[in-house]
């Protein structure tokens, strides 16, 4: 009998982490029949990251009334466990499917993450662990900032509203008298520095909306913010790995916060016992929606991949489609790769087939592990 682990993430606006794992069994019992699974719904800090904490950890989800993206009122959850840390996305509020058809990270905000810490801090959180991913922002954390207290004042002395645009704007950066005092860690899934060539503008701002000449202009908003926190705050963030992570919000995070950056997937491998799951399957099946170059810098299939290779287990990938530098995942352990559907086929029909995509192409993955 065939052992297998299912521990993929998400496959971001459309299918959940879980329903990923339910549509994989489903494949693999069809075309096995003498097969074992288990199944483990991971996240890498994005979107997901409370749905897994619920499934090993006691506690509530708590409902707030928050700005969204563009400064709207909005209801986003948290949740909030049995020991006090409360586990939050900046995506519930800040995340890149509110924004709709209206992607434009120089005017969206993370004004809600702050709003949610402090409704966590209300409710009797004693700790807290922010999830960066998935979001529709550039705006290097002024936002959740703003709402815990941080003024940035434009060259008149008056407050700038704290958006992507606004960056480039800021002249002075008062800190609060009374700072936002819990332990924070927040966990990232990227490398990347603040600006420059790989840092947030470039290599995020086009799928979250960005032309050229924004990316140059959201570009040169970090580069600025990152001269006044060395020269307000005495802090220097310019190199810093990770600090170009949702559109700046690691270095957000470790200016405004004081908040530790740590893997996002290899959290939730250590909180879920991993570890002890794999070892006694023969088989780890992983996936995301998207794999391409950037999967295999700290996402969810290479964190997965890296801790099963240490165990000495097959890993296989089962993606939705295929992106630029897929290829890199090899070198993280990942064996075989399968897509469910073609990259450039539109999303509106992808919403539609997902299901049937992804079965199909588990099922091919199944068959091959049989020939094996």
């Amino acid at each position: 009998m065939l052992s297998v682990l299912i521990a993929p993430d998400s496959f971001k606006g459309t299918l959940s982490a879980a329903e990923v794992c339910e549509i994989t069994e489903r494949a693999f019992t069809d075309a096995l029949k003498n097969v074992k699974v288990s199944k483990l719904p991971v996240a890498d800090g994005g979107e997901g990251l409370c749905a897994c904490f619920e499934r090993f950890a006691k506690g509530k989800r708590i409902s707030a009334e928050v700005s969204g993206v563009f400064g709207e009122k909005m209801k986003a959850e948290y949740f909030l466990t049995d020991g006090k840390t409360a586990v939050i996305e900046m995506a519930a509020c800040a995340g890149l499917p509110l924004a709709g058809e209206n992607k434009n990270p120089e005017k969206t905000t993370t004004l809600g993450v702050g709003e949610l810490m402090l409704d966590a801090k209300r409710n009797g959180a004693k700790a807290v662990l922010l999830g960066l991913g998935g979001s529709a922002t550039n705006d290097c954390g002024i936002g959740m900032a703003s709402a815990l207290g941080w003024d940035f004042l434009d060259c008149d002395g008056n407050p700038v509203f704290p958006c992507g645009e606004s960056l480039l704007k800021i002249k002075k950066i008062v800190p609060p008298e009374n700072r936002f005092n819990l332990p924070v860690v927040a966990a990232c899934d990227v490398d990347n520095p603040l600006f420059g060539e790989n840092g947030a503008a470039y290599v995020f701002a086009p799928q979250k909306g960005a032309d050229s000449q924004a990316i140059e202009r959201l570009d040169a908003g970090l580069r600025n913010i990152s001269e006044i926190i060395r020269r307000d705050i005495g802090k220097e963030i310019s190199s810093v790995k990770g600090a170009g992570a949702a559109g700046g919000m690691g270095a957000g995070a470790l200016v405004f916060l004081g908040a530790e950056l740590k893997r996002g997937i290899d959290m939730i491998l250590d909180e879920s016992g991993f570890d002890d799951l794999a070892a006694l399957c023969d088989l780890v099946v992983t996936g995301e929606g998207r794999l391409d170059f950037q999967s295999a810098d700290g996402k969810v299939i290479s964190g997965v991949a890296v801790r099963a290779k240490k165990l000495d287990k097959k890993v296989i990938a089962i993606c939705g489609c295929r992106g630029d530098g897929a290829e890199r995942i090899l070198e993280c352990g990942v064996s075989e790769m399968y897509f469910a559907s073609e990259s450039k086929k539109p999303f509106s029909e992808i919403l539609i087939t997902c299901r049937e995509d992804l079965y199909n192409a588990a099922f091919s993955a199944a068959l091959k592990q049989k020939e094996n």
